[in-house]
């Protein structure tokens, strides 16, 4: 396959492994989705691409390209983590982007079944496990808080 092509297709299927999380994502109203994750997996794919044209397959200098795309993706996914009073929000979103650089990564480097692998992980993860944050919430919400034990009269309360 003429190197040209070869290219396009990594980025295409990159795009496409990064398509549904961000689905996702938009759906459910976060502040990344459908077009912040595929561009995230394309721009990592890309920066691969260009580090492999440039220095080589074998080349050291690849580690260096690798720790720049953790420490970049980090950077914007911490950009979608917000707080909101005692909790902060945005933390599976911002993970999620972090999976998302690795996917073009591999996708980058010629490693598909990694590639794929992360997507259906990352996917499944944040479809999945909705209903058990949903009921980590709930159950939060009905408990009676913490308890201060000490004497009543120093303002502590007495554990039953």
């Amino acid at each position: 396959m003429p190197e040209i092509l070869s290219h396009l297709v990594s980025l295409a299927i990159a795009y496409a492994l990064a398509l549904p999380i961000g689905w996702d994502r938009e759906k459910e109203e976060r502040s990344a989705g459908v077009r912040t994750f595929p561009l995230v997996a394309i721009a990592s794919c890309g920066f691969v691409l260009v580090a492999i044209a440039v220095l080589g397959p074998e080349s050291t200098g690849q580690s260096r390209i690798l720790e720049g795309l953790i420490t970049g993706v980090g950077f914007i996914g911490g950009g979608a983590i917000l707080k909101q009073g005692d909790r902060a929000a945005g933390t599976a979103t911002a993970a999620s982007l972090w999976a998302t650089g690795a996917i073009g990564g591999a996708v980058g480097y010629g490693l598909y079944d990694i590639a794929a692998f992360l997507s259906l992980v990352t996917f499944l993860t944040l479809r999945s496990s909705r209903p058990l944050k949903q009921q980590a919430l709930d159950a939060a919400e009905q408990s009676p808080g913490p308890v201060v034990a000490g004497p009543p009269d120093k303002g502590g309360l007495m554990p039953p």
